[in-house]
């Protein structure tokens, strides 16, 4: 019964939103784009966001680093799913995001933020690394993976 308050919110169930990352790997940098909104707004992280009604995690993943930088890749594979569970002070459960992390190759075009970016920007893993650099959760890690480290 706990576990059904938990999950409710203004009468309704929360429910898990499907969402895409787009991991970006150039030459010994990773793409990450500073967020414009909530939640981790001002943070550092993969470009992303919901999956569209008949869209595949692939096409997603495409649409939102085009959407949120400019630019175009080609969606590679499935690197992982994180869930992101957002709480209230009282531990209730806000949101539920499952991201899907897709890495993606080969990209073209200028780099530019747009849409719920405020920056974009190419990293070293070094840099990510840097505990000064406020980023979202699993972003290093994710970076890491991607980059073969």
């Amino acid at each position: 019964m706990a576990e059904k308050q938990q999950q409710t919110q203004q009468g309704g169930a929360v429910r898990p939103v499907p969402a895409v990352i787009s991991v970006v790997v150039k030459g010994d940098s990773a793409l990450l784009v500073q967020r414009s909104k909530s939640p981790n707004k001002g943070f550092w992280g993969f470009p992303g966001g919901r999956i569209e009604p008949g869209e595949t995690v692939h096409e997603a993943a495409v649409r939102e680093l085009r959407e949120e930088t400019g630019l175009n890749a080609a969606a590679e594979r499935v690197l992982t799913a994180i869930d992101v569970l957002d709480r209230d002070a009282g531990a209730a459960l806000k949101h539920h995001f499952v991201l899907i992390a897709v890495l993606c190759c080969e990209p073209s075009g200028t780099l530019a933020a747009a849409s719920d970016a405020l920056d974009a920007r190419w990293f070293r893993l070094d840099e990510i690394e840097n505990p000064a650099l406020a980023t979202s959760a699993r972003v290093i890690d994710l970076a890491r993976e991607a980059m073969g480290s």
